[in-house]
């Protein structure tokens, strides 16, 4: 998969460009595109996309890994910062790589906050979000993201792994953009909440932190407009995202719901070699679909 890769710039609309990476198949073989958005400070190179991207690959599908603004090695595309209410653009540069895999059906799979996303992505635009897209799949979705940063800074492994990739992501911002970002002092806070709110204060136009994680919880009444099925994959021992989160949900038309005692956040595994078997029931969500 990562061999028959071609990188491309996406346009997101309003100038915004995005990093993605589309493996093909030769021309009449693949049987659909599937998008894999990855979860927050990942990247289309995380070991899970990789490896989903490679199942799914290796049974037919071409695959478009799509780096979020300011993930990957794609800091430099966009000046503004990324927030996770960035769904527009991202659903845009899904719509404009169109021209890749032309015709075929098209699926997204999202992980964690690129779960969220694909949720909010399937919502219907006066009608379908993206040309031919057949289904939405989350895995481990974010849903209220106030509730998890708070869950975060109290696991200190957690916030330790996910305060070292943020402060890497901002150090790289304010290299690239010195004239815009000072965030020496931010860098020097210990909590993932305590970034997020001066990152809010100072960086955007959001009334308060409240204003901002309100924008991109998902709640019932936002999502009543699902264009397509959509599937969400949880798990009730999950550190991050709480299982009630994801039962809130429940009985949103078009949405379904499979919750699983242990899984853990995005993990699944089925065996001390490390395999997960979610890669199994994504194929066999998206082979259903196409008959």
């Amino acid at each position: 998969m990562v061999e028959r890769a071609r990188e491309f710039i996406l346009d997101g609309g309003n100038g915004v460009r995005l990093l993605a990476y589309h493996s093909y198949h030769a021309e009449g073989l693949a049987k659909a595109m599937v998008v894999l958005l990855h979860g927050w400070e990942g990247s289309s190179d995380s070991t899970y996309i990789l490896r989903t991207g490679r199942f799914l690959y290796r049974r037919g599908y071409d695959i478009l890994r799509l780096n979020l603004r300011d993930h990957g090695d794609s800091h430099h595309l966009n000046e503004g910062m990324f927030n996770g209410t960035l769904v527009d653009e991202t659903v845009t540069a899904v719509k404009n790589a169109s021209f890749l895999s032309p015709g075929l059906p098209r699926f997204i799979v999202g992980f964690s906050l690129g779960g969220n996303f694909a949720l909010r992505m399937a919502r219907s635009r006066n009608g379908i979000p993206v040309e031919n897209l057949r289904c939405a799949i989350c895995i481990s979705p974010l849903v209220d993201p106030h509730r998890s940063t708070l869950i975060i800074d109290s696991l200190p492994l957690y916030r330790h792994y996910f305060l070292r990739k943020w402060k890497r992501s901002i150090r790289r911002k304010q290299e690239l953009f010195p004239h815009i970002y000072q965030m020496d002092d931010l860098l020097r806070l210990k909590s993932t909440m305590e970034i997020s709110d001066l990152l809010i204060r100072r960086y955007s136009d959001f009334k308060d932190l409240h204003d901002y994680f309100s924008r991109y919880t998902l709640q019932r009444e936002n999502l009543r407009d699902l264009a397509v099925p959509t599937i969400i994959l949880a798990s009730e021992d999950d550190p991050v995202i709480p299982v009630d989160d994801v039962r809130s949900l429940a009985g949103i038309p078009r949405l379904q719901q499979s919750i699983q005692r242990w899984g853990g956040h995005c993990g699944f595994i089925e065996s001390l070699a490390g395999k997960s078997w979610y890669e199994e029931v994504v194929y066999g969500i998206i082979e259903k679909s196409l008959t």
